[in-house]
């Protein structure tokens, strides 16, 4: 006898990245979470410097995530300067 072969479905996650989400943004929302973030950056310098600052890498990460926000900017005022898609996915 010919056992039944029992097909799975995989179905594959696909995880949204930090980059994703910020290219959903309006331009108004980056641009204004940018501000959050450098005051954000700034009072965690102050911190660091006041030596009260306990999670060090939180500074990279905020600067990292500003580097990524005007990445976006830069895709897109260069996508309607060359016009199309010129460096969006």
């Amino acid at each position: 006898m010919a056992k039944a072969k029992k097909e799975k479905i995989v179905k594959k996650v696909v995880r949204e990245t930090e980059t994703d989400k910020i290219r959903k943004m309006d331009q108004e929302a980056i641009e204004k979470q940018i501000k959050e973030l450098k005051q954000e950056l700034f009072n965690l310098r102050f911190q660091a410097a006041v030596g009260k600052l306990e999670n060090t890498a939180q500074i990279g990460k905020t600067k990292k995530q500003i580097a990524r926000m005007k990445t976006v900017l830069t895709e897109r005022a260069n996508a309607n300067k060359y016009g199309g898609r010129y460096g969006t996915q």
